[in-house]
């Protein structure tokens, strides 16, 4: 069944532009002008993804991109950045505020449906023969793509869930900011090293009293710690 692509861009040229792109790529579209549309549409349901520029009227971007990642309906849907603002400062906004990818105007078109194509894969990791893993107090339900810590349910984005799949693969061992990058972003992963942090931050702050289960090795990277025996 084709994916539905969410596109909330006011210029209606670039958003019709994206359109044609996608949909020649196979995929179904929507598409709106404003932020408050964009979080209506996707509440409605049926949406795989979101496009989304950061200047739009209503609520802008990372508005937009805060309200549904705090949404436990929502959290899920992978949401691409597309906008003319490119600097470093932006970029963290836009991942602070939970985007899987953000993607600087002007655009290649190829590049963009390469990595919407990447970051769906991401949400739609094949899970093998084991659909639970735990390890302590975290409990992850592949299929689902759900995480439970301390009996909790927590709704992660698609990075956050896939940033604490990675670590889980291994308790104890400790993974570089290119290990995680080279292991979860894959295609057209960022550039910034920044990113890792920005998203290892979010997570221990969703974790809340659990957040020391990720632990830091000072100039090295991230592990996940290791269930007491």
């Amino acid at each position: 069944m084709p994916q539905t692509i969410l596109v909330v861009e006011d210029d209606r040229d670039i958003s019709e532009l994206i359109q044609y792109h996608l949909r020649r790529e196979g995929f179904l579209v929507q598409a709106v002008l404003d932020g408050i549309r964009a979080v209506e549409t996707v509440a409605e349901g049926g949406i795989d993804l979101v496009l989304l520029d950061l200047m739009i009227p209503g609520m802008d971007g990372l508005q937009v991109c805060r309200s549904l990642k705090q949404r436990p309906k929502s959290a899920g849907i992978p949401i691409i950045m597309l906008t003319a603002k490119g600097e470093e400062a932006d970029i963290v906004s836009g991942l602070q505020a939970g985007a899987d990818d953000y993607i600087p105007k002007p655009f290649s078109p190829k590049v963009l449906m390469a990595r919407i194509r990447a970051v769906l894969r991401r949400a739609d990791i094949s899970v093998g023969k084991d659909p639970l893993r735990e390890c302590g107090d975290v409990v992850l339900d592949l299929p689902k793509r759900k995480a439970t810590v301390g009996g909790r349910g927590i709704p992660l984005t698609t990075l956050e869930f896939d940033i604490l799949e990675f670590l889980s693969r291994a308790p104890g061992r400790v993974f570089t900011r290119d290990q995680i990058l080279e292991g979860v972003w894959k295609e057209g992963k960022f550039i910034i090293d920044r990113a890792v942090d920005v998203h290892i931050r979010a997570l221990r702050k969703k974790l809340g009293r659990f957040e020391d289960l990720i632990g830091t090795v000072r100039g090295v990277g991230y592990r996940l710690k290791e269930m007491e025996p």
